[in-house]
């Protein structure tokens, strides 16, 4: 009776499918907006800088890649969610990514992506900060650009496909801001 009801909640568990990483529960699937296409969970993991645990990290694609050419390549619609372990000031949170579109670009693209980065700026100057517990998701949406969501706000939308690729390359570029939280959003 014991193995039985092991096994039923085991089955029962594998079906339901969400992850938990740092006591974070992440959604299997994910719908970008209401009419927008489903995601899966790639993979999750965590963001640690010196040895403090920053936010959990999650990649949702629309099929599941175990590589980061094939992800970066992807045209279709894309999520990374930052779940707060710590609290982080705007600027913080800011410079961080700033620093991986810097490790990951050359001064050209940079200099093309400008516009979009200052938009990005801004919309984190207005949120002021990310506290613990609080979800801040990227949304990459093909044609339209990069929807960035605090907490289920919508805060604001920066055009452009060549900017939602550079974002994704903080993550997932040849210098990615934790090679560990990388090979997790991949699945390793």
């Amino acid at each position: 009776m014991v193995r039985w009801l092991f096994v039923v909640m085991m089955a029962v568990a594998l079906r339901c499918g969400a992850a938990e990483v740092e006591g974070v529960k992440l959604a299997d699937k994910v719908r970008v907006g209401d009419a927008g296409p489903e995601l899966v969970l790639n993979g999750a993991g965590v963001r640690t800088r010196v040895f403090f645990k920053v936010y959990v990290g999650a990649l949702y694609l629309q099929q599941k890649k175990t590589s980061a050419e094939a992800a970066l390549a992807d045209t279709g619609a894309k999520r990374v969610a930052m779940h707060m372990l710590r609290d982080l000031a705007a600027d913080q949170l800011f410079s961080a990514l700033n620093d991986g579109l810097r490790n990951n670009h050359t001064p050209e693209v940079l200099a093309r992506l400008e516009p979009q980065v200052r938009q990005l700026e801004g919309i984190f100057n207005a949120v002021k900060a990310a506290k613990t517990g609080d979800a801040i998701v990227l949304d990459f949406l093909p044609g339209t650009g990069t929807r960035v969501v605090v907490n289920g706000e919508a805060k604001g939308t920066i055009p452009g496909d060549e900017f939602s690729r550079a974002l994704l390359r903080i993550w997932l570029g040849e210098s990615p801001a934790d090679a560990g939280l990388k090979k997790a959003m991949l699945g390793g």
